[in-house]
């Protein structure tokens, strides 16, 4: 009876901390915008993180709609070995300046394709963007992502005005007020990062953003690990019991 009982509460536990764990994964699985913040009217890189949510299906093709309100003059990929990317275009209602020439028009869609995102795999892909707008405090990103079993789903809700976040959640760059003193106007030269700066900056974020998930997936586990050690301490003590004391 009492090794019933037992037994019985280490599943629960167990499957509790499964539970926690699981929720932990779904709230990180839709497409993101990684590092989550850069620095208003300069240029920043940024990865749009692509994380395969389907058990038996893989990620072929990904859109990403930039935002229509804030066009950007500069969208430039990093290239990424197995897939293919395209940037469509869309003609502005006002001419932007860039580098002292007027753009009549701005990157619309990137649309990445041609490379595959396996089951239990997210995949990575970089793009600097930039002059990053000085009159908002975020830029939305709709992202649309493909399957190779024809499913389509759409991450294009916006942040809600309470702050919860909505089921498809589109991803958001947070945007800061510029603490430079004016820098990071100019388009990055060959081989630097946000702001004209050595990359320094954007390499600590990316660093400080990956430590922070590798940190929490950690953390969960350490709870799993140390619920289901309790659980087996339990069962171990009672095994352990004397016959007297079964009987008491």
């Amino acid at each position: 009876m009492h090794r019933t009982r037992v037994a019985a509460r280490a599943a629960t536990l167990l499957l509790t901390a499964t539970g926690v764990l699981a929720l932990a994964g779904t709230a990180q699985a839709h497409v993101s915008v990684d590092p989550g913040e850069a620095g208003q009217g300069g240029y920043s890189v940024v990865n749009f993180k692509v994380p395969n949510e389907r058990a038996d299906a893989s990620t072929v093709r990904l859109e990403i709609h930039l935002d229509p309100a804030y066009p950007l003059s500069s969208v430039m990929p990093q290239p990424v070995p197995g897939w293919d990317v395209e940037i469509e275009t869309a003609p502005l209602d006002e001419p932007l300046d860039h580098h002292g020439s007027q753009i009549t028009e701005a990157p619309s869609v990137i649309t990445w394709s041609g490379g595959e995102i396996a089951p239990g795999t997210f995949q990575q892909f970089p793009v600097s963007l930039g002059p990053l707008p000085g009159d908002t405090d975020q830029l939305v990103f709709k992202a649309i992502q493909t399957y190779d079993s024809d499913e389509v789903v759409r991450w294009i809700e916006e942040p809600a005005a309470d702050g919860t976040e909505p089921e498809y959640p589109a991803a958001v760059l947070r945007l800061t007020p510029a603490t430079d003193g004016g820098h990071g106007h100019g388009a990055p030269e060959s081989g630097q990062g946000e702001a004209g700066h050595d990359g320094t900056e954007s390499v600590v974020a990316e660093a400080a953003s990956a430590s922070d998930t590798t940190a929490r997936v950690l953390a969960g586990a350490g709870i799993a690990t140390g619920i289901a050690g309790i659980a087996i301490g339990v069962l171990a003590g009672r095994r352990r019991a004397t016959p007297a004391d079964q009987q008491s």
